[in-house]
């Protein structure tokens, strides 16, 4: 069977006659049904040729419903309907621009800071990382859904993102680890998409003008104004998003990285250590690195007390990942303060940057942050660069930390702080993900070093 004639270029089109940007598409002029089916048949066709007709186009619409697309929105030539999307969404922008979608996954009215990824695979681990909280993420590769989702794959208990803007959404799924199609997944946890949008136009605007506040919508009764004040009035700047995201009482993981997916067998530096893992939006593979190195794990709180912690006599203490602004968030800077110095601790991504905060440093948001998984990261101390997945708005300004600690590693695309050491401390903490493998394993070394530290405390 032929395909569909694709649409044209996606341009986006200011209106003389309110400034307003639109990327709907404009279908290209094409005959009827020429390009549904091929042009010779084996066998004649016989009887009511326009019932033919009908059922060919009911079965190709029900093929693409059932691999989870699209739904029959359009009638065509009286009662037979077209098996694709129409434009049923819309992405408004604080700036006032305005981009005509395609939704998938749930619907309604949902309002969140747009960043842009660009990592080309790992869709699944970016909506399940609680560090997206508060955020609609745009995927920069163009094509996402094509292998589905599995239970495997989750970095949490749930989706934390506000939404998810893509350009093509796959009509299927080709994996063999495959047990849903990423509509259905979404519509389930009531998460917003949309698709057939000019992502690479919305990537530059938000590379020029930094993140942009932006509401999606599947609701024809709100208006563009209505939304768009919507983005004006919404905040994310000093709010604080950890609690929302963080467990509610302690608990116990054991569980190691799956023996199939198990690539380092040779660790000298594995022992029995106990870890305190603050759960600022933990994501899952980290406690499963830490366990797979030997360590007993308890997650707490994000407002476990200090105190409470060092009752527990643990050899280490990891202050996780989270979203949002480490300033909203005093109560952790505190407890990290009267840890340190007590017990070696390891930070990552936001933990790294409350360490900041508890060293005498300042944080400070940048423009349009690091999302990805293809950042070049160099250790100043050896030379050696790494291949880093990362995921943060904010970052440490190296030149207000106190003498003393060292700044580890910077980010190769801008120079900025990713990573800290204070030898008299025992710190070290890193702005990246050392559990993800975009590299494929160039930053797990890091749990390691944090083996080292907690070795040589305990001695």
């Amino acid at each position: 069977m032929a395909t569909i004639q694709p649409l044209s270029p996606v341009k986006p089109i200011r209106h003389p006659r309110d400034g307003v940007f639109s990327s709907e598409c404009q279908a290209a002029p094409r005959k009827p049904f020429s390009l549904l089916f091929p042009k010779t048949s084996a066998a004649p066709i016989r009887g009511d040729s326009s019932r033919w007709l009908r059922i060919q186009l009911q079965a190709v619409s029900s093929s693409q419903s059932a691999k989870g697309v699209s739904t029959v929105d359009a009638s065509c030539d009286g009662d037979v309907q077209r098996p694709w999307k129409t434009y049923d969404a819309r992405l408004v922008l604080e700036d006032g621009s305005i981009w005509r979608a395609k939704s998938f996954g749930a619907s309604g009215t949902q309002v969140g800071e747009v960043v842009f990824n660009t990592s080309l695979t790992g869709y699944q681990e970016i909506l399940t990382d609680p560090s997206y909280a508060g955020q609609f993420v745009l995927m920069t590769n163009p094509h996402i859904g094509n292998t589905g989702v599995n239970p495997d794959d989750e970095e949490s208990s749930q989706c934390f993102l506000a939404g998810l803007v893509i350009r093509n959404l796959s009509i299927c799924t080709s994996n063999w680890r495959c047990t849903e199609s990423l509509g259905d997944y979404l519509a389930k946890r009531n998460i917003m998409g949309i698709y057939d949008v000019d992502t690479r136009a919305i990537t530059r605007r938000l590379r020029q003008d930094g993140s942009l506040i932006g509401v999606l919508s599947t609701k024809e009764s709100q208006s563009d104004e209505e939304l768009l004040e919507m983005a004006h009035r919404w905040k994310i700047v000093g709010v604080d998003l950890i609690s929302g995201v963080s467990c509610g009482a302690p608990y116990e993981w054991s569980e190691k990285t799956d023996s199939e997916w198990e690539f380092n067998n040779d660790r000298n530096n594995a022992g029995s250590f106990h870890v305190v893992a603050y759960d600022f939006g933990v994501k899952h593979n980290i406690l499963r690195r830490l366990a797979s190195y030997g360590c007993r794990i308890t997650v707490v709180p994000s407002k476990w007390p200090a105190l409470e912690t060092l009752k527990l006599k643990p050899d280490g203490v990891l202050f996780s990942n989270g979203p949002g602004d480490p300033a909203a968030v005093p109560y952790a800077v505190e407890t990290v303060k009267e840890i340190i110095g007590k017990v070696p601790v390891f930070g990552i991504c936001m933990g790294h940057q409350l360490l900041g905060q508890a060293l005498g440093g300042r944080t400070f948001k940048m423009k349009f942050g690091h999302h990805g998984g293809n950042h070049p990261v160099c250790d100043l101390r050896s030379g050696r660069v790494d291949i880093s997945a990362q995921n943060h708005n904010y970052a440490v300004d190296p030149a207000s930390l106190p003498a003393g600690v060292e700044v580890t590693h910077i980010n190769l695309n801008d120079n900025s702080c990713a990573g800290l050491t204070c030898s008299k401390l025992k710190i070290m903490s890193l702005q990246y993900h050392p559990e993800s493998s975009p590299g494929p394993h160039d930053s797990d070394p890091a749990f390691s070093g944090f083996m080292d530290l907690m070795k040589a405390y305990r001695t």
